[in-house]
């Protein structure tokens, strides 16, 4: 509910910003941590870390763009302010995996042990980034009159101001606590490799399918007003998920 925290000359402080350096940095120690836990080089997952900070953060404004090009015609140097929201979590998710693959590659980490490591960080991290929308205004949700609404009042929101609005940010975070739980705890239980990882796209898949119904924000629309474009990949990952978690089960089996 505070875009701006505080000015120092030139220098402003943006909540959005900060939360989402803060839920990378957290995502990155439990990460390295993970990889103690697992017989890894923790100095290799935390250059790896690295690698899937700036994929995700290119990839996720880069599908931003190519979604809203138009806006971005007339104004190109906007495509670099970040600190205006515009981040789309799948295009971020999908160059990171890319990057990822690479890199595991590269340094030869077991690919699939490696990313059942990331994924319980990955869902506390956009946990941690889903509060840094709420308090810019971004990713905001639709009118609405229930008790727990929300009004943006300040002039710096992105959001819709004097209007209660659905604080899908917060269902948003709330999703993401709860996977990260289960994930945390389905840990000992984990039957194969990469289980962990198509897990978490499957659940935040299905999350997102359903949260996209209480946003209001322009994010683009395969249908119009009825199936927007982050739902119609999720329906996407979602099928994907389930294919790749047969597959990797039937060859555990």
């Amino acid at each position: 509910m505070h875009p701006i925290l505080f000015r120092i000359g030139p220098f402003t402080l943006h909540a959005y910003g900060l939360m989402i350096a803060t839920g990378v940095l957290l995502a990155i120690a439990v990460a390295v941590r993970g990889a103690r836990r697992e017989g890894l080089d923790p100095q290799k997952i935390l250059d790896l870390g690295f690698y899937l900070l700036v994929a995700s953060i290119v990839g996720s404004r880069l599908l931003y763009v190519l979604i809203f090009y138009k806006d971005y015609l007339l104004q190109p140097w906007a495509v670099f302010k970040l600190w205006e929201g515009g981040l789309v979590f799948y295009g971020g998710l999908v160059l990171a995996f890319i990057v990822g693959i690479w890199y595991m590659r590269r340094h030869r980490l077991p690919l699939w042990r490696t990313v059942d490591i990331w994924a319980a960080p990955l869902a506390l991290g956009h946990t941690v980034g889903r509060l840094g929308c709420f308090a810019a205004g971004c990713c905001y949700g639709k009118p609405t009159q229930v008790p727990w609404g929300v009004t943006f009042t300040d002039p710096q929101s992105l959001a819709i101001l004097g209007v209660r609005l659905h604080p899908v940010q917060l269902y948003d975070a709330f999703c993401n606590f709860l996977i990260f739980l289960f994930l945390s705890f389905y840990r000992r239980h984990r039957r194969f490799e990469g289980q962990l990882f198509w897990l978490y796209v499957l659940l935040y898949s299905l999350a997102r399918i359903v949260l996209e119904f209480f946003r209001a924000d322009p994010r683009g629309f395969i249908i119009s007003s009825y199936l927007s474009v982050t739902q119609g990949i999720s329906v996407l990952l979602a099928i994907g998920s389930l294919i790749m978690l047969h597959l990797l089960g039937k060859r555990k089996s």
